[in-house]
């Protein structure tokens, strides 16, 4: 979960790959998942769809137990906003989800009014982003 991760495990994060455009997403969910490589894309085994994974540097240190990487995914599941906008997160969000627009290499991303389905906040429209709701 998102307030689970730390700056540290997220440190030798080179990039963020998306698999879709998240400029219409309101938010993702991020998990820190156990794969076996440090790149590449991961396969994937929840409900929903993988929208995004992130890739390490080689100095990225497999677990000693289980030779494994931890790395980021980010995913939707079928009931969230973007398949079901009047669902259970038309406003809200859930705990692991952050909005895409926060999230980059080695930092962790965060909620925003927009991701909890509110209105883009007041700088935002300062400057005059509107933004689909």
């Amino acid at each position: 979960m998102s307030s689970l991760i730390t700056e540290d495990e997220i440190s030798h994060e080179t990039d963020i790959v998306w698999l879709e455009d998240t400029a219409q997403l309101d938010y993702v969910r991020q998990s820190l998942d156990r794969l076996p490589t440090r790149r590449g894309r991961p396969a994937y085994h929840r409900d929903g769809r993988m929208i995004g994974y992130a890739c390490l540097d080689r100095e990225a240190k497999p677990s000693r137990s289980s030779g494994t990487f931890r790395r980021r995914v980010f995913w939707l599941l079928p009931h969230d906003r973007d398949s079901e906008p009047e669902g259970l997160y038309a406003k809200g969000a859930p705990a692991e989800a952050v909005d895409p627009r926060t999230l980059t290499p080695r930092v962790k991303g965060y909620k925003t009014e927009r991701s909890e389905g509110g209105p883009p906040s007041s700088a935002m429209q300062e400057l005059g982003i509107t933004l689909p709701l």
